[in-house]
């Protein structure tokens, strides 16, 4: 095995902020009971948030980000992971606090991994993600609220990022006559061919005006964008529907009454994908590669790219250029 490699390290003192590809040796890498040989990773916000001065994402420096990762064990201290397994790495404190995906080796705790299920690669599983993760618990949360396919159309918001992309998907491999929201005109033929059976404009959802109720237009929501977003749709939902709310992209502030929920009987569901039970996040994966899984998974891919190019693609999505996903090939 080789003693160094290569990985994505940003460090700040005092005025300098630098992110650069940077070889690393073995030892550099944090505590955990299993070494992995990346293969795959993919890119989140919270990456592209880990890589400027003022993200409040990296605990200290330097660091290496990376939120998720799919690989091969190299070596393991855990009974239940031996060398050759394919595995998956999301969530917890990676990319966080620990170090992240961006790098050709990982060492992580064992109790933040999952086996890859039967049904998908190692690059399907980047390809879905963090974001199909949370899209795909988001889903499964309105599926437990009663959702029904007769209940009428479910808005996804946000629906051209990582999250709407796969909910819209999802939820239309499902059955469901979805509505995707975007403010992007040139993407509409995008959310068609994941499955969306309508178009909602961003001034469609949220039009500038907070109404205590509104009409009931939607069964239900997926929603990773927050804000005022969140309160606009929250009015809109029908008699006992649901909310799954994953983001806050559009901010953390949400200027709601009671009203949708003691008149309409409207659930507000918090979705967590960093720190939900592995029992859970077990669960979820099997039906990512099962039910849930994608014809379709490649036309989710913006592009495939290298640890030379994360430093020039990560700032796009803070930019609000994103389009499903990016994965990095390691």
């Amino acid at each position: 095995m080789n003693q160094s490699f290569e990985a994505l390290v940003v460090d700040k003192q005092e005025d300098t902020f630098l992110t650069e590809v940077k070889t690393l040796s073995i030892d550099d890498l944090p505590k955990g009971n299993v070494l992995i040989k990346v293969h795959y990773s993919g890119v989140n916000y919270k990456d592209s948030l880990a890589t400027i001065p003022n993200g409040n994402i990296v605990k200290s420096y330097p660091f290496v980000p990376g939120i998720d990762l799919a690989g091969v064990v190299v070596s393991s201290e855990d009974k239940r992971f031996k060398e050759g397994d394919q595995v998956i790495a999301t969530s917890y404190e990676i990319g966080v606090s620990h170090f992240g995906g961006y790098s050709e080796y990982a060492r992580i705790p064992s109790e933040w991994i999952v086996p890859l299920p039967d049904g998908l690669s190692l690059k399907e599983a980047m390809i879905i993600g963090t974001a199909g993760f949370t899209a795909a618990l988001s889903v499964q949360r309105l599926l437990e609220n009663r959702l029904k396919q007769e209940n009428g159309k479910v808005l996804v918001t946000g629906a051209t990022g990582g999250v709407g992309s796969f909910a819209t998907a999802i939820l239309a491999k499902l059955g469901f006559e979805v509505e995707a929201s975007t403010g992007k005109d040139s993407e509409h033929q995008y959310l068609r061919d994941l499955g969306a059976s309508s178009i909602a404009s961003r001034e469609e959802v949220y039009d500038g005006k907070i109404r205590a109720l509104g009409k009931q237009k939607w069964a239900a929501a997926v929603d990773p964008v927050g804000g005022e977003v969140l309160a606009s749709v929250l009015s809109n939902i029908q008699y006992g529907g649901s909310v799954a709310v994953s983001g806050l992209t559009a901010g953390n502030k949400v200027p709601t009454t009671v009203f949708p929920f003691i008149l309409r009987g409207v659930n507000l569901l918090g979705i967590d994908s960093v720190f939900c039970p592995m029992e859970t996040r077990v669960d979820i994966w099997e039906h990512l590669a099962s039910d849930f899984k994608l014809n379709n998974l490649d036309s989710l891919v913006q592009q495939e790219i290298t640890l030379q190019q994360l430093p020039d693609v990560l700032p796009t999505l803070l930019k609000g250029g994103a389009r499903g996903r990016t994965i990095v090939k390691l």
